[in-house]
């Protein structure tokens, strides 16, 4: 991690753990916070009035907004901005949310469908849909009707409706990869959070004399979680470094399997380590497992990428799939400047 990453996740670490610990709940509290720190500004470039950051630094920013279960659209809002600033939209106020399950038509510039799952659609002031042929921005004060939804965490994944909406095309990356990656980020993070409460809460809880983190079945449960967090952040910091690079889509895609598995895996050990008292909503484990679950089917779930990857290496020819995996291997673990 390079020194601005580190002081970036400094920073969103102080704050995500200063709102984490707020009384204040609702949107309308929280986010003003999040846009005078600047964060939405991260990754649109200089030139379009953002801070030119890398897709390293936006990873290190989701991955702690994942440890401290930031109940905010951060990964959204910062897409949204980067998307916007491809469209020539600059000084944006207010959220713009992403939407990556859709229904509908695009006929010209206009838009008549439904935006399923919608993060903070009640509250966002634009939304990027993300479909076959690029991205495309709505205002939601077109929206003909909103229903409200929430998902496993108690986060609003509202449904949108549009008729003949404005659809103003946005070039720039897929907004459905950008959130792969970054929802990859806060799972990340997440899983952290959530061993090291079941690392220590092992070594706290004593029965039959001992602490239940000597006996083998809770150290073998805890070693393959481990495993399992050390392998989600190898990919999703890697497919961060190929995004850098340029060209990240199948980076994108195994970091975002890797991570669905590891959610699983670790939502399971870690409950099984509390018991019972895990479930309670009081204890900050369910809101950190709540969120794995999740967040671990959005922006594509385990079969959604696994069949995009399984489609990528038949289109390979039986000669170049080994040479292409390992050259896309190399490049990733380059630096922005080139360098191992």
């Amino acid at each position: 991690m390079t020194s601005e990453s580190n002081l970036l996740s400094e920073t969103a670490t102080r704050l995500f753990k200063d709102l984490a610990g707020s009384r204040a709940r609702t949107f309308r509290e929280l986010w003003p916070a999040i846009e005078e720190m600047g964060f939405l500004l991260l990754l649109p470039a200089e030139s379009a009035g953002g801070l030119g950051g890398t897709m390293s630094h936006a990873f290190s920013v989701l991955k702690a907004a994942g440890h401290y279960a930031l109940p905010l659209p951060l990964a959204e809002g910062m897409i949204g901005h980067l998307i916007c600033s491809h469209a020539g939209l600059a000084e944006l106020s207010g959220l713009t949310t992403v939407a990556w399950r859709h229904e509908g038509v695009i006929a010209g510039d206009r838009f008549t469908g439904r935006l399923y799952a919608v993060p903070w659609g009640r509250d966002a002031e634009r939304v990027v849909v993300s479909h076959g042929g690029g991205n495309s921005i709505l205002r939601t004060t077109e929206a003909s009707a909103v229903t409200r939804a929430e998902n496993t965490a108690g986060e609003p994944r509202d449904t949108l409706v549009f008729e003949r909406a404005l659809a103003t095309p946005a070039a720039g990356p897929s907004a459905l990869l950008l959130g792969a990656l970054l929802r990859t980020a806060q799972i990340v993070g997440a899983l952290h959070a959530t061993l090291a409460l079941s690392t220590a809460y092992a070594n706290d809880r004593v029965q039959f004399g001992r602490s239940i983190g000597k006996f083998q079945v809770i150290q073998h449960s805890l070693a393959v979680f481990a495993a399992e967090a050390a392998a989600a952040t190898a990919a999703g910091e890697a497919a961060a470094r190929a995004a850098d690079l340029g060209d990240a889509d199948f980076e994108i895609a195994a970091a975002k399997c890797r991570a669905n598995k590891a959610a699983s895996v670790g939502h399971t050990a870690a409950h099984s380590v509390h018991g019972a008292i895990g479930f309670t909503m009081e204890h900050p484990l369910n809101h950190l497992t709540r969120r794995l679950l999740s967040w671990r089917s959005e922006f594509g779930g385990q079969q959604y990428w696994s069949a995009w990857l399984g489609r990528r290496a038949v289109e390979m020819d039986r000669g170049g799939f080994w040479e292409t995996l390992t050259a896309r291997s190399d490049h990733s673990g380059l630096r922005s400047d080139g360098s191992k």
